[in-house]
């Protein structure tokens, strides 16, 4: 079925997507709202932010890692926060053109004005119930993966 095909970049690889996510529940939560959205695209996982800071600079056990297509990125992390992980990505060259979604529980406005000061491409705070955060996949999907014109990899 054409639907269920996996979404394919500019090189016709299949959608990078790199979660950064400490809470276990929400990264089981995020699978299967992917999985009921019926998103087949490769999703990597990463706990904290020293490990998604290693993740998107390729260095020891991430050398092979593949460079995401878009980060969905929680504040609230280990090691290092939410906020110090978006600004090292928009002040890094070759990952500053990375889409980053911030997908959050905080609804501070705070957290929402430092956010967007440090360049997120947006600011989703995390439905509690299931199905709206299907929903919300779902518009993901539709907008960053089916509208958008997503940057390719290139070397700077």
């Amino acid at each position: 079925m054409e639907a269920e095909k996996n979404k394919v970049n500019e090189q016709g690889s299949p959608i990078e997507i790199l979660l950064v996510e400490d809470n276990e529940g929400d990264i089981v939560l995020t699978k299967e709202a992917f999985k009921e959205s019926k998103l087949h695209n490769n999703l990597s996982i990463v706990k904290d932010g020293v490990e998604a800071l290693s993740f998107l600079k390729k260095e020891g056990i991430y050398s092979d890692a593949p460079r995401p297509d878009i980060i969905l990125l929680d504040l609230n992390l280990p090691k290092k926060t939410g906020f110090e992980v978006l600004h090292e990505i928009k002040n890094t060259p070759d990952l500053k053109t990375i889409p980053v979604v911030v997908l959050t529980c905080s609804r501070n406005e705070d957290d929402i004005w430092e956010t967007y000061s440090k360049h997120a491409n947006c600011y989703i705070t995390k439905p509690v119930d299931f199905n709206k955060f299907i929903n919300v996949i779902k518009s993901l999907n539709n907008f960053w993966l089916n509208i958008v014109k997503l940057p390719s990899a290139k070397e700077f």
